[in-house]
């Protein structure tokens, strides 16, 4: 019997490209920035709390020396080979993250609506976390340490995204380091896009929370600790909230209900059943 082969590009179970599950673009539009302009606001609550940003930043620091994760120097060194690689990591940082997680949610809205809703769910659900984090534990990011040693490549080399005063900067709160959305966004961006293809190349979408790894550590704006730390709020967010392949399957293994009405099968006289009626 010929084997049965699937196309390339087609979509995985629970994927829902019905329109029926898409929901309304305006709602969709009016709540994501909603969101986004409640964690903007929120974000500028920690303002003003510097002496206790670089305490939690030296504490940090400390921490990750103790538990023996790499420095985050060993990385920085890479990138200072010369001005390039230092301006390129820096434009990696300012122009990517928003942009590719907005260009992941408007294809899945398009293509993959039911991974659209679970993965904008998720993102909410990370953002929320993040900003409760970044309120409760406001944290100088390392390139901001003099005790780490790291220079500022986006005042150095360019282009930065922060006022060379953090505690004057009126555009973003520079001590909103933990946990890092910047990693935190990447993953999800890659888990999200290999969940919803079946392409034999999809896992080098891990490539993007990679190569935004290096570079938010390279550039010393976040240390080691916030990645991991955005990691695990994603990893118990994507436990909460049930992917569109774990919905479908749940509906496929459910037990049928036994036939009634017009259409169940006739029943002997008597009430026995076949067995019974051989007898």
């Amino acid at each position: 019997m010929a084997s049965r082969t699937e196309p390339p590009d087609s979509e995985p179970p629970g994927s829902g490209t019905d329109a029926s599950v898409r929901p309304p673009l305006l709602r969709e539009l009016l709540l994501v920035v909603g969101l986004f302009l409640v964690y903007k606001a929120g974000r500028r609550l920690a303002d003003g709390r510097v002496a206790e940003a670089f305490r939690n930043g030296h504490r940090v620091w400390d921490l990750e020396r103790a538990v023996h994760l790499p420095g985050e120097g060993a990385v920085q060194s890479l990138l200072l080979h010369g001005d390039v690689p230092a301006h390129v990591a820096n434009t990696y940082y300012a122009t990517v993250h928003f942009p590719a997680t907005v260009a992941f949610l408007v294809w899945l809205y398009l293509r993959r609506p039911a991974h659209y809703v679970w993965s904008r769910r998720i993102l909410a659900l990370l953002t929320g976390a993040a900003l409760a984090l970044h309120l409760a534990f406001p944290l100088a990011p390392p390139r901001l340490l003099g005790t780490a040693h790291l220079v500022d490549t986006g005042q150095v080399y360019g282009p930065t995204v922060y006022g060379a005063r953090p505690a004057a900067d009126t555009m973003a709160n520079q001590f909103a380091a933990m946990p890092s959305l910047h990693f935190g966004w990447a993953l999800m961006v890659a888990l999200g896009l290999i969940a919803a293809t079946r392409s034999r190349w999809r896992w080098l979408w891990l490539l993007h929370p990679a190569v935004t790894l290096l570079v938010i550590v390279g550039t010393a704006n976040h240390f080691w600790l916030d990645s991991l730390v955005a990691a695990a709020l994603l990893g118990l967010a994507l436990a909460v909230v049930p992917s569109p392949a774990r919905r479908s399957g749940v509906r496929a293994t459910a037990a049928p209900t036994p036939p009634t009405g017009a259409g169940a099968p006739p029943v002997p006289a008597g009430g026995r059943g076949l067995v019974g009626a051989r007898r």
